[in-house]
Protein backbone atom coordinates (compact mmCIF):
# COMPACT_ATOMS: atom_id res chain seq x y z
CA UNK A 1 0.00 0.00 0.00
CA UNK A 2 1.15 3.48 -0.65
CA UNK A 3 0.87 5.76 2.41
CA UNK A 4 2.53 8.71 1.17
CA UNK A 5 0.34 10.14 -1.77
CA UNK A 6 1.27 14.03 -0.33
CA UNK A 7 2.07 16.86 -2.54
CA UNK A 8 2.03 20.20 -2.82
CA UNK A 9 -1.55 19.79 -3.86
CA UNK A 10 -2.92 17.66 -1.34
CA UNK A 11 -0.98 18.23 1.88
CA UNK A 12 -0.85 16.17 4.36
CA UNK A 13 -1.75 17.09 8.31
CA UNK A 14 0.45 15.78 11.03
CA UNK A 15 -0.85 15.73 14.13
CA UNK A 16 1.76 17.58 16.56
CA UNK A 17 2.04 15.26 19.52
CA UNK A 18 -1.46 14.58 19.19
CA UNK A 19 -3.71 18.00 19.63
CA UNK A 20 -2.20 20.24 22.31
CA UNK A 21 -4.25 23.23 21.31
CA UNK A 22 -7.18 21.35 23.06
CA UNK A 23 -5.59 18.20 24.62
CA UNK A 24 -2.63 17.16 26.89
CA UNK A 25 -0.01 16.70 24.28
CA UNK A 26 1.50 13.07 23.85
CA UNK A 27 -1.64 11.56 25.56
CA UNK A 28 -3.71 8.96 24.17
CA UNK A 29 -6.42 10.96 24.64
CA UNK A 30 -4.52 13.71 22.08
CA UNK A 31 -4.04 11.09 19.95
CA UNK A 32 -7.43 9.44 19.13
CA UNK A 33 -8.98 12.75 19.08
CA UNK A 34 -6.69 13.85 16.34
CA UNK A 35 -7.21 10.34 14.57
CA UNK A 36 -10.93 11.24 14.83
CA UNK A 37 -10.55 14.54 12.77
CA UNK A 38 -9.21 12.80 9.54
CA UNK A 39 -5.56 13.91 9.99
CA UNK A 40 -2.82 12.03 7.75
CA UNK A 41 -0.16 11.88 10.61
CA UNK A 42 0.51 11.64 14.37
CA UNK A 43 3.54 13.06 15.36
CA UNK A 44 5.30 11.56 19.10
CA UNK A 45 8.07 11.57 20.88
CA UNK A 46 9.82 8.63 22.79
CA UNK A 47 12.00 8.65 25.73
CA UNK A 48 13.96 5.91 27.99
CA UNK A 49 12.66 5.30 32.05
CA UNK A 50 15.37 3.97 34.45
CA UNK A 51 13.97 0.84 34.26
CA UNK A 52 14.60 0.80 30.38
CA UNK A 53 10.91 1.08 29.45
CA UNK A 54 9.77 3.64 26.06
CA UNK A 55 7.31 6.32 26.79
CA UNK A 56 5.94 9.11 25.17
CA UNK A 57 7.12 12.48 26.39
CA UNK A 58 8.44 15.21 24.77
CA UNK A 59 10.66 17.52 27.26
CA UNK A 60 13.31 15.33 29.22
CA UNK A 61 11.57 16.23 32.56
CA UNK A 62 8.23 15.49 33.95
CA UNK A 63 7.55 19.10 34.93
CA UNK A 64 6.15 20.78 32.00
CA UNK A 65 3.63 18.20 31.21
CA UNK A 66 2.45 16.18 34.58
CA UNK A 67 1.95 16.95 38.16
CA UNK A 68 5.73 15.62 38.66
CA UNK A 69 9.18 16.58 39.05
CA UNK A 70 12.79 15.39 37.89
CA UNK A 71 14.17 13.91 34.99
CA UNK A 72 12.03 11.07 32.47
CA UNK A 73 14.96 8.71 33.07
CA UNK A 74 15.43 8.78 36.82
CA UNK A 75 11.63 7.81 37.16
CA UNK A 76 10.59 4.37 36.57
CA UNK A 77 7.97 3.36 34.14
CA UNK A 78 5.23 2.26 37.20
CA UNK A 79 6.71 5.96 38.99
CA UNK A 80 5.89 8.08 35.45
CA UNK A 81 2.10 5.81 35.25
CA UNK A 82 1.12 7.41 38.63
CA UNK A 83 1.31 11.00 37.73
CA UNK A 84 -1.10 13.02 36.47
CA UNK A 85 -0.65 13.79 32.95
CA UNK A 86 -3.65 16.44 31.88
CA UNK A 87 -4.93 18.07 34.49
CA UNK A 88 -2.50 21.15 33.63
CA UNK A 89 -4.56 21.23 30.57
CA UNK A 90 -8.02 21.34 32.26
CA UNK A 91 -9.54 19.10 35.32
CA UNK A 92 -11.46 16.88 33.14
CA UNK A 93 -8.25 15.52 32.06
CA UNK A 94 -7.28 14.67 35.32
CA UNK A 95 -7.16 10.80 34.73
CA UNK A 96 -4.53 11.12 31.21
CA UNK A 97 -1.34 9.12 31.67
CA UNK A 98 2.48 9.14 29.96
CA UNK A 99 1.48 6.55 27.61
CA UNK A 100 4.06 3.62 26.60
CA UNK A 101 5.25 3.19 23.00
CA UNK A 102 3.84 -0.04 22.98
CA UNK A 103 -0.05 0.82 23.73
CA UNK A 104 0.97 3.80 20.69
CA UNK A 105 1.64 1.07 18.47
CA UNK A 106 -1.33 -0.67 19.22
CA UNK A 107 -3.68 1.75 19.31
CA UNK A 108 -2.42 2.31 15.51
CA UNK A 109 -3.48 -1.57 14.99
CA UNK A 110 -7.24 -0.01 14.16
CA UNK A 111 -5.87 2.47 12.17
CA UNK A 112 -4.27 1.14 9.11
CA UNK A 113 -3.43 4.31 6.83
CA UNK A 114 -2.28 6.40 9.28
CA UNK A 115 1.56 7.61 8.88
CA UNK A 116 3.52 8.44 11.65
CA UNK A 117 6.54 10.46 12.79
CA UNK A 118 8.43 9.12 15.25
CA UNK A 119 10.75 11.51 16.95
CA UNK A 120 13.60 9.83 18.75
CA UNK A 121 14.50 11.97 21.91
CA UNK A 122 17.36 10.12 23.33
CA UNK A 123 20.33 11.62 21.79
CA UNK A 124 24.32 10.37 21.02
CA UNK A 125 25.54 13.30 23.31
CA UNK A 126 28.91 12.46 25.11
CA UNK A 127 28.53 9.51 27.41
CA UNK A 128 24.97 8.70 26.51
CA UNK A 129 26.20 7.22 23.22
CA UNK A 130 25.11 3.36 24.16
CA UNK A 131 21.96 4.08 25.64
CA UNK A 132 20.78 6.49 22.57
CA UNK A 133 21.78 3.67 19.69
CA UNK A 134 19.88 0.76 21.67
CA UNK A 135 16.83 3.15 22.12
CA UNK A 136 16.85 3.76 18.72
CA UNK A 137 17.47 -0.02 17.60
CA UNK A 138 14.67 -0.93 19.63
CA UNK A 139 12.25 1.30 18.23
CA UNK A 140 12.87 0.38 15.09
CA UNK A 141 12.76 -3.60 15.65
CA UNK A 142 9.42 -2.50 17.07
CA UNK A 143 7.93 -0.37 14.31
CA UNK A 144 9.10 -3.72 12.52
CA UNK A 145 7.85 -6.36 14.35
CA UNK A 146 4.30 -4.18 14.09
CA UNK A 147 4.59 -3.80 10.31
CA UNK A 148 4.79 -0.37 9.83
CA UNK A 149 7.85 0.60 8.36
CA UNK A 150 6.33 1.76 5.24
CA UNK A 151 4.44 3.99 7.15
CA UNK A 152 6.61 6.04 9.33
CA UNK A 153 9.23 9.03 9.20
CA UNK A 154 12.09 8.75 12.24
CA UNK A 155 12.57 12.38 13.70
CA UNK A 156 15.32 13.71 15.53
CA UNK A 157 17.19 16.52 15.80
CA UNK A 158 20.08 14.72 16.46
CA UNK A 159 22.45 14.89 13.14
CA UNK A 160 24.45 12.18 14.96
CA UNK A 161 21.65 9.96 15.74
CA UNK A 162 20.42 10.96 11.48
CA UNK A 163 23.87 9.76 10.43
CA UNK A 164 24.24 6.62 12.48
CA UNK A 165 20.57 5.08 11.01
CA UNK A 166 21.72 6.03 7.53
CA UNK A 167 25.00 4.56 8.18
CA UNK A 168 23.46 1.21 10.07
CA UNK A 169 20.37 0.86 7.96
CA UNK A 170 20.37 2.62 4.87
CA UNK A 171 17.35 3.84 3.37
CA UNK A 172 15.00 0.99 5.11
CA UNK A 173 13.64 3.73 6.84
CA UNK A 174 12.18 7.48 5.72
CA UNK A 175 14.39 10.01 7.59
CA UNK A 176 12.73 13.05 8.78
CA UNK A 177 15.75 15.97 8.96
CA UNK A 178 15.60 19.97 9.72
CA UNK A 179 16.74 22.89 7.83
CA UNK A 180 18.79 24.90 8.01
CA UNK A 181 21.63 22.55 8.74
CA UNK A 182 22.32 24.08 12.22
CA UNK A 183 19.07 22.65 13.35
CA UNK A 184 21.12 19.48 13.28
CA UNK A 185 24.39 19.78 15.23
CA UNK A 186 26.89 17.55 14.89
CA UNK A 187 27.04 15.46 11.58
CA UNK A 188 29.83 14.61 8.97
CA UNK A 189 27.01 13.31 5.89
CA UNK A 190 25.10 15.86 4.08
CA UNK A 191 22.11 15.62 5.93
CA UNK A 192 20.03 16.63 2.55
CA UNK A 193 21.64 13.64 0.21
CA UNK A 194 19.30 10.88 1.82
CA UNK A 195 16.49 11.84 4.00
CA UNK A 196 13.01 11.33 2.66
CA UNK A 197 11.72 14.92 3.89
CA UNK A 198 12.87 17.81 5.66
CA UNK A 199 11.10 20.39 8.41
CA UNK A 200 12.13 23.78 6.74
CA UNK A 201 12.13 26.31 9.46
CA UNK A 202 13.45 30.08 8.91
CA UNK A 203 16.96 30.69 8.07
CA UNK A 204 17.14 34.26 8.81
CA UNK A 205 18.52 35.35 12.54
CA UNK A 206 15.82 35.39 15.95
CA UNK A 207 15.68 39.67 15.19
CA UNK A 208 14.03 38.46 11.98
CA UNK A 209 12.13 35.38 12.67
CA UNK A 210 9.58 33.91 9.97
CA UNK A 211 8.00 30.45 10.71
CA UNK A 212 9.44 28.63 7.40
CA UNK A 213 11.96 28.95 5.08
CA UNK A 214 11.80 30.85 1.57
CA UNK A 215 10.11 29.14 -1.59
CA UNK A 216 13.46 28.95 -2.74
CA UNK A 217 15.00 27.02 -0.12
CA UNK A 218 11.41 25.10 -0.54
CA UNK A 219 12.42 24.68 -4.24
CA UNK A 220 16.35 23.99 -3.73
CA UNK A 221 14.83 21.02 -1.12
CA UNK A 222 12.29 19.47 -3.23
CA UNK A 223 14.90 19.35 -5.90
CA UNK A 224 17.65 17.17 -3.84
CA UNK A 225 14.64 15.13 -4.12
CA UNK A 226 13.74 15.64 -0.02
CA UNK A 227 9.99 16.80 0.27
CA UNK A 228 10.12 20.14 1.98
CA UNK A 229 7.09 19.75 4.94
CA UNK A 230 6.20 23.22 7.57
CA UNK A 231 6.70 22.39 10.97
CA UNK A 232 4.31 23.52 14.05
CA UNK A 233 4.97 27.35 13.42
CA UNK A 234 2.17 27.05 10.62
CA UNK A 235 -1.21 27.94 13.46
CA UNK A 236 -3.50 30.34 10.97
CA UNK A 237 -4.54 30.80 7.98
CA UNK A 238 -2.02 33.54 7.02
CA UNK A 239 0.51 31.01 7.48
CA UNK A 240 -1.24 27.77 6.12
CA UNK A 241 -1.10 30.19 2.72
CA UNK A 242 2.58 30.82 2.92
CA UNK A 243 2.94 26.97 3.06
CA UNK A 244 0.98 26.24 -0.20
CA UNK A 245 2.64 29.28 -1.97
CA UNK A 246 6.32 27.55 -1.08
CA UNK A 247 5.08 24.03 -1.53
CA UNK A 248 4.60 22.12 1.42
CA UNK A 249 3.98 19.00 1.10
CA UNK A 250 2.93 18.57 5.02
CA UNK A 251 1.97 20.95 7.29
CA UNK A 252 3.22 19.64 11.47
CA UNK A 253 0.36 21.67 13.88
CA UNK A 254 -0.38 21.74 16.78
CA UNK A 255 -4.30 22.70 15.78
CA UNK A 256 -5.30 19.84 13.50
CA UNK A 257 -8.68 21.05 13.79
CA UNK A 258 -8.35 24.31 12.30
CA UNK A 259 -5.49 23.56 9.46
CA UNK A 260 -7.77 20.84 8.44
CA UNK A 261 -10.37 23.33 7.80
CA UNK A 262 -8.30 25.77 5.95
CA UNK A 263 -6.91 23.43 3.78
CA UNK A 264 -10.32 21.57 2.55
CA UNK A 265 -11.95 25.32 2.12
CA UNK A 266 -8.87 26.42 -0.07
CA UNK A 267 -8.71 22.46 -1.86
CA UNK A 268 -5.42 21.25 -0.73
CA UNK A 269 -6.41 18.11 1.13
CA UNK A 270 -8.22 15.26 -0.49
Amino acid sequence: MNYWTQSPKNIYVAAHRGWPAKYPENTMESFRASTEIGVDQLELDVRVTKDNELVIIHDATVDRTTNGTGLVCEHTLAELKALDAGSHKGAEFKDCKIPTFIEFMEYIKDHPTMTLDVELKEWPTEGHEAIAYDVCDRILKIIDDYGYTDRVVLNTWSGKLHEYIYKKYGKKYRQHSYYPVGCLGEISEDPYTFPYCCCMFTSKDEEHWEPMATKEEFDEMAAKGVQPWAGAGVNSEERVDMAIERGAYLITCNNPDEILAWLRKKGYHK
